[in-house]
């Protein structure tokens, strides 16, 4: 599942990435009962408490690398507004 997060993100160039000025809806998909302790933190940093709840944050590389520790337990989608 982490590969089609990448690539519906669109992952292609890290300088791109860098020049997007999007949002990024993300929404947990998935519990975090019995994973890591990381992976919980990471998973509060983006916001997100109970299952399908979403966020809408800034289309970043951190936002972007804290999704890709945690991509088997949430879903991410480009936002256009």
């Amino acid at each position: 599942m982490a590969r089609g997060v990448w690539q519906m993100l669109g992952n292609d160039n890290a300088k791109d990435n860098q020049e997007t000025k999007g949002m990024l809806k993300i929404t947990l998909k998935r519990s975090t009962i019995g994973r890591p302790k990381d992976q919980k933190a990471t998973v509060r940093a983006l916001g997100l408490r109970k299952l399908n709840q979403s966020r809408c944050l800034p289309d970043n590389p951190a936002v972007r690398g804290m999704i890709g520790k945690v991509a088997h337990l949430v879903d991410a989608e480009e936002v256009t507004e």
